[in-house]
């Protein structure tokens, strides 16, 4: 294991939440050049509903979930929490990050256009626990199924996901 695989490893909480930040301060930054100043961003005290913050502008307000996989990886799928449907503008943004610089892009997108509902994820396997049971069993989580990255759509830069996002 490389010196930067062990440091990603071992701080991946850390990492994890520092992607969320430079996430966050692109949302922030767009709104600062637009000249509106009137991006919300609020985040749930508890995360069991299927997403790690809601984002609001130009009157659409987004429940998103942030997944992310380093660039080259080789992450074929996301779970996604069944009760992220049932929020207004639901998705899922997978952003692909540079190891060494945690870069930002592209993102992978997973939802539908402003004001519309996540896709549906019925049709999706249902997806294991990656820890087995005292019995060695790894069960099935019934609330999270396994979204195929080629069910994302690939956008290059944060200002085709801003538009995809908002409008």
């Amino acid at each position: 294991m490389n010196e930067m695989t062990n440091k990603h490893s071992l701080h991946s909480s850390f990492r994890e939440k520092l992607l969320e930040h430079l996430f966050i301060a692109e949302l922030l930054k767009r709104s600062w050049r637009d000249g509106s100043c009137s991006m919300e961003i609020a985040k749930p005290e508890v995360d069991s509903k299927g997403h790690d913050l809601i984002a609001e502008a130009n009157g659409v307000v987004r429940h998103i979930q942030l997944k992310s996989s380093v660039r080259g990886g080789k992450t074929a799928f996301q779970k996604v929490h069944t009760a992220l449907a049932e929020k207004p503008s639901g998705c899922v943004i997978w952003t692909v990050f540079d190891e060494d610089s945690l870069e930002l892009g592209p993102f992978l997108f997973f939802g539908a256009a402003p004001r519309e509902p996540l896709p549906s994820l019925e049709s999706m396997a249902v997806a294991k626990h990656t820890k087995g049971n005292a019995l060695g069993e790894k069960l099935e989580r019934p609330q999270i199924r396994k979204v195929n990255k080629g069910s994302f759509e690939v956008l290059q830069d944060f200002d085709h996901l801003h538009q995809r996002l908002f409008g």
